[in-house]
């Protein structure tokens, strides 16, 4: 029940401040563009936008609600009540994650790429999770917008790198150890799909557990004072 609340009310702060339209804004946009690129080109355009979306914007979202959470010093009062680590945490990549795969869900379907409608589903979340919790890492540690922005550029460089390099063609088998390619093999409902489904999950859990560890630190130095 408790987390239930926590999820419904980091919808309602996404909906007030602006979040779900910006997520409206970018899926017009990346849907005109689908149109635009030649069929040749439309289910790798399509899967670059899909994959971009829970990890760009996922992970800069996650930032701007810690800092302004921060600012405003929310998490002061989230550290004295009863609302645990985990349920904080979980709260947070649900919600980004629900949004993630709503858009993911439109492009896909709009691109006609989506061929197996649960693993395609399972991949954005979990990739969603995954980059969001590394963003809640991040703004755990930071303090300014601009501090954030410096430190998720080396992030995105060793995730999407790869990711990319596999979509278009360095198809090597022991790449499927990185949680980029694991998201672009399930997308593209490669031979490894489920290899790649189990390697995906591994890394999300291993940075979900880190960032509650992480969040835990956070709320017990809230205030100036590390108890």
């Amino acid at each position: 029940m408790r987390l239930r609340s926590l999820i419904l009310g980091d919808i309602r702060f996404q909906v007030k401040y602006g979040f779900y339209l910006v997520y409206l804004i970018f899926s017009i946009f990346y849907i005109t563009l689908i149109f635009v690129f030649p069929d040749t080109w439309r289910e790798k355009a399509a899967i670059t936008m899909i994959f971009n979306d829970p990890s760009a914007m996922g992970l800069f979202f996650m930032g701007a609600i810690v800092l302004f959470e921060k600012s405003e010093r929310v998490l002061n009062t989230i550290a004295i009540s009863p609302v645990k680590t985990h349920e904080y945490v979980l709260s947070k990549l649900v919600s980004i994650g629900f949004i993630s795969t709503m858009v993911g869900l439109a492009i896909g379907i709009t691109a006609k790429i989506i061929y197996d409608p649960l693993s395609f589903i399972i991949g954005i979340f979990l990739c969603s999770c995954l980059f969001s919790s590394i963003g809640l890492m991040i703004a755990c540690k930071i303090k300014t917008l601009n501090q954030f922005m410096i430190a998720t550029i080396p992030i995105e460089f060793l995730i999407n790198v790869p990711a990319l390099l596999y979509l278009f063609g360095y198809k090597k088998k022991w790449l499927l150890l990185h949680p980029g390619v694991c998201t672009i093999e399930i997308f593209t409902t490669g031979n490894d799909i489920m290899l790649a489904m189990a390697v995906l999950l591994l890394w999300t859990l291993i940075f979900v557990a880190i960032s509650c560890s992480v969040v835990g630190k956070m709320f017990r130095s809230v205030g100036g004072i590390k108890l």
